[in-house]
C-alpha cells in the first residue's frame, strides 16, 4: 500500500496554512507554535530547525523528541474521520495536529487544547 502523499509534503510548506488558519481567527503564530511544541517535544528552537530543513511530515513526527502522552486524549473528527480510530501511526499524529490546529481556531481555550484542564 502506497503512503499517503501528506508523508512526503514538506512540513514547512504546510506550517504557514496552520498559522494562517489560526490568524484568520484572531488567534497568534505563538500559539500554533505552543500547540505544535506541546504536541511533538519539540524545542522552539527545535522547531525553527525542522522548518529551515523543509523536512516531510513523515520525518517531522518520527523526529519528535518528547511525543506528549497526552496526545492521546485529542478525540474528535477531521476531515471526516475521528482521530481516535486512525490505526496508522503517522497519520494519526498528524490528524492530532490538525485537530489542535483547528481548536485553536475556533477560539478554544488554550489550556483546553493541551489537554490540562
Amino acid at each position: 500500500m502506497a503512503k499517503p502523499r501528506i508523508y512526503a509534503t514538506s512540513f514547512a510548506s504546510v506550517y504557514p496554512l496552520y498559522v494562517a488558519k489560526a490568524e484568520r481567527k484572531g488567534r497568534t503564530k505563538a500559539e500554533v507554535d505552543e500547540v505544535i511544541c506541546w504536541l511533538t517535544g519539540y524545542s522552539s528552537d527545535e522547531l525553527a530547525a525542522q522548518l529551515q530543513k523543509e523536512v516531510d511530515f513523515e520525518t517531522f513526527i518520527a523526529e519528535a523528541p518528547r511525543p506528549n502522552p497526552d496526545r492521546a486524549l485529542v478525540k474528535g473528527v477531521v476531515c471526516g474521520v475521528r482521530v481516535e480510530e486512525i490505526e496508522e501511526p503517522t497519520m494519526r499524529e498528524i490528524r492530532y495536529l490538525d485537530k489542535l490546529v483547528d481548536e485553536l481556531a475556533r477560539g478554544k481555550a488554550m489550556a483546553k487544547i493541551l489537554r490540562t484542564a
